[in-house]
């Protein structure tokens, strides 16, 4: 089997292409979260600990010099941006989660509903009808 055979094979099984799709899904939900804590939850969380800005939030380790050719930016540490995406994770994981149990009640429920016996074959039906026929006799 050739190189490119094998991975076509490999590319069309569908549990490829339902990663891709959710890798796909993935990476687009986290710009949503991320644009929903940098933009709105981080602000709000900032205004009720007393107008902090995360962004902004960090140690400066070593002071800058703006009139230096080129200029020269100051070196910070900047846990607040840290912090931002420690929620953002936070905020991914507990969808995930959340999505994750939902589809274990759903399996569940489907796993314990009781299947219904399949219909006998025609075949099954003449040989029921022979064997009465034979105990009759």
């Amino acid at each position: 089997m050739s190189f490119v055979s094998e991975f076509k094979e490999f590319a069309m099984k569908g549990n490829v292409v339902d990663l891709a799709v959710g890798v796909i899904i993935g990476a687009a939900f986290g710009k949503i979260v991320s644009a929903f804590v940098e933009g709105i939850a981080m602000p709000l969380i900032g205004l009720l600990v007393g107008g902090v800005d995360f962004t902004k939030m960090g140690i400066l380790l070593k002071a800058g010099d703006p009139n230096a050719n080129p200029p020269v930016p100051d070196l910070m540490l900047a846990y607040g941006t840290f912090i931002q995406t420690v929620f953002d994770f936070v905020i991914v994981a507990l969808a995930i989660f959340i999505a994750i149990k939902a589809m274990n009640k759903l399996k569940r429920k489907q796993e314990a509903a009781p299947e219904t016996p399949p219909a006998p074959s025609n075949e099954e039906v003449l040989l029921g009808e022979i064997r009465d026929l034979l105990k009759k006799q």
